[in-house]
């Protein structure tokens, strides 16, 4: 067998060991992973409702909401009801987040410099070009149905 990894195992690897020395370092902040998530992809996208927000992050509703309840008890978040319908709740930061946010970005580009020491700017470039071709494969990949011989496995 060979004992190389496969560019699954190394790329979950990698994005493991980020998210570890991240943590490390974010320990402080007294926030769980998934709050800190919440977090930056809340601030990129305030004013959406908590059912959008779930589906950005991929988990369940009402797993978010355990996690925003957590972070409006904490007053980084808040929830205004959405002006023409009573049932949605929208999402937006409160500035007591925002220096928050701006620890948790510094903290991420340590722990990315740390990823990328000894590559150059170029390799850097391609290897951001590469992935986010991957990426685009993929995505494009998983709106494709499988075949079904595919489906079945044999």
């Amino acid at each position: 067998m060979n004992s190389n990894p496969t560019l699954g195992f190394l790329l979950h690897d990698i994005a493991r060991l980020l998210r570890k020395r991240f943590e490390h370092r974010a320990r402080c902040l007294g926030l769980t992973r998934s709050q800190w998530q919440t977090l930056a992809y809340l601030s990129a996208n305030e004013g959406i409702h908590q059912g959008g927000l779930a589906e950005i992050l991929e988990v369940e509703p009402i797993t978010l909401a355990r996690i925003l309840d957590k972070l409006a008890e904490r007053g980084l978040i808040e929830r205004r009801q959405h002006p023409t319908d009573r049932r949605i709740w929208l999402l937006y930061m409160r500035d007591e987040a925002r220096p928050l946010l701006e620890t948790m970005r510094e903290i991420g580009d340590v722990t990315r410099g740390e990823a990328l020491d000894g590559i150059s700017m170029e390799q850097r470039d391609e290897l951001f070009q590469i992935l986010s071709l991957m990426k685009i494969n993929l995505v494009q990949a998983c709106r494709t149905p499988l075949a079904e011989n595919e489906t079945n496995h044999g």
